[in-house]
């Protein structure tokens, strides 16, 4: 991985981070502003809305991806009258599915007074509202489209830099107003006037970024023909991205429908908190996307072969800290925030720890398959969300929630864990899988060797009650995650050579 690579990298994770905590804390005070000022109905109207359009945007999932990756080898080859074509072509889908978008919102406009016959406000409010909101997200597809270059050439500070701005000032905004005028028509006024802001700002970054980008949707039109590709990778990721949108939008009903509402409130205070954790984490080591795809480009397999070590084991690094500290303090800070009645099973606590160590640690693999642009295992997604509904409608039916959380658990060990690195290694790397195994049995001995030690030490001489006060509980937090990421690290860095060139190369980087 060049250095301007890595630089990339990290830039891209601390523009991340930094929006992260900053849009996490406006988020609460916002929300009550809103809730305080304007009510709860019209939070659950705009809510609503964004919902029924989110459907409505299925239509694009898996262009942007396919187009993404088709652009890796010309941004390393610095292939400038290709990376315009692709483009070009990019504008031209993109507009297509604008318009099918435009046309399923106006007929869904029709059914607006039916989906909101009992809604207090006046049709012409919700109206104003949905059409907004329709107008923002259409403003991607017929403008936006450019934005695929800054992704694809590690450049996605940019975009979430300047996005993330917009939405910090848009909400001092509108809490601005709906805290003096109470009126619901600035709310989303601001909220459509800003998405056209955002778009004029972007654009003009785009512009300067990439002077020599010329684009013509005209021609895209002519060249979608000469990019089969294209359209290969688009049908075979949307396969892949519907399984996905199925499953996270079917386990909430299963979770309710095999427990009662108050097991649901308890279980949504769980995942809540590992919700917002693995957000953070994602934002960081998530960056490495685009750059994992330009170094397959260059095709130094060597390289390639030591990046995805070094990506891997700090993923199983931070996987191994994130399980520990939940397991040993979500349970204290939910007794501490809502009282000890709201404290679950320890069986659904281990449950949903396990999927979530999963989906940590699955990324490296995430990463590499969609840099090889291998997405042709279709029956894999499709045999995965199968998996995942019957098991969890089966186990469910017996056991509850710990029976639907089996569904991903089982669905994500045989086909995430056990499918995906073979198929990574027979058609992406080409070598035998056995290295991929003995390292990974290996990093699970050191976690658990890690966790039993740290568990002993910390039992042994910590005599803090994290129950008894916030005070306690970050006292606690504290010592027990860093005792267990020093012998942690300690060990991974003595016994795998990944952790040992992830360690030299940030330190290469920050001696520079």
């Amino acid at each position: 991985m060049k250095e301007s690579r890595l630089h990339k990298s990290i830039l891209n994770a601390r523009v991340n981070l930094i929006f992260y905590f900053i849009t996490l804390a406006l988020s609460f005070f916002s929300r009550k502003i809103f809730l305080s000022c304007l009510g709860a109905d019209f939070v659950g109207l705009t809510s609503t809305i964004g919902n029924l359009l989110g459907f409505l945007n299925l239509a694009e999932l898996g262009v942007g991806s396919a187009i993404g990756y088709v652009l890796y080898k010309p941004i390393y080859e610095n292939n400038r009258n290709e990376i315009n074509e692709i483009i070009s072509v990019f504008g031209y889908i993109y507009k297509k599915i604008g318009l099918i978008i435009l046309a399923a919102g106006m007929v869904l406009a029709c059914f607006i007074p039916l989906i909101f016959a009992k809604a207090s406000f006046n049709l012409g409010l919700i109206y104003f509202a949905y059409f907004s909101f329709l107008a923002s997200s259409l403003i991607s597809y017929f403008i936006n489209y450019r934005e695929t270059l800054l992704g694809a050439d590690q450049k996605n500070y940019v975009i979430v830099g300047y996005l993330q701005t917009s939405l910090v000032i848009k909400s001092l905004v509108q809490m601005t107003l709906a805290y003096y005028t109470k009126n619901y028509y600035y709310w989303v006024t601001i909220e459509l006037a800003f998405g056209f802001l955002f778009s004029i700002v972007l654009n003009k970054k785009i512009d300067q970024t990439y002077p020599w980008l010329s684009t013509n949707i005209k021609k895209g039109k002519l060249l979608f023909k000469q990019y089969p590709e294209v359209m290969k990778y688009t049908k075979q990721l949307f396969v892949h991205k519907i399984a996905t949108f199925v499953l996270s939008q079917t386990s909430p009903f299963l979770v309710f429908a095999f427990s009662s509402l108050k097991s649901v409130a308890f279980y949504s205070n769980y995942t809540l908190i590992t919700d917002k954790i693995s957000g953070l984490i994602n934002n960081i080591l998530g960056s490495t996307g685009a750059g994992v795809g330009n170094l397959v480009a260059e095709g130094d397999e060597k390289k390639i072969k030591q990046v995805f070590w070094e990506l891997t084991s700090i993923r199983y690094f931070v996987a191994g800290i994130f399980i520990f500290s939940l397991y040993h303090l979500i349970e204290p800070f939910i007794s501490l925030w809502l009282g000890g009645s709201y404290v679950m099973n320890n069986s659904i606590l281990i449950l949903i720890l396990a999927n979530s160590f999963i989906m940590q640690t699955r990324g490296t693999i995430d990463q590499y398959l969609y840099g090889y642009g291998l997405f042709s295992d279709i029956w894999a997604p499709l045999t995965e969300a199968a998996l995942n509904l019957s098991i969890a409608i089966i186990c469910g039916h017996f056991w509850g929630i710990e029976g639907v959380l089996m569904g991903p658990l089982v669905s994500m060990t045989l086909i995430v864990c056990i499918w995906k690195p073979c198929f990574l290694y027979s058609k992406g790397f080409k070598t035998s899988l056995w290295n991929y195994w003995i390292t990974l049995f290996k990093y699970f001995l050191i976690l658990t060797a890690a966790w039993i030690l740290s568990s002993i030490i910390f039992k042994s001489i910590i005599k803090i009650n994290p129950t008894s006060s916030y005070k306690l509980w970050i006292l606690y937090a504290l010592i027990t995650t860093s005792i267990y990421s020093i012998i942690s690290f300690i060990m991974m860095y003595t016994f795998t050579q990944g952790i040992r060139d992830f360690s030299y190369r940030m330190i290469k980087k920050i001696r520079k």
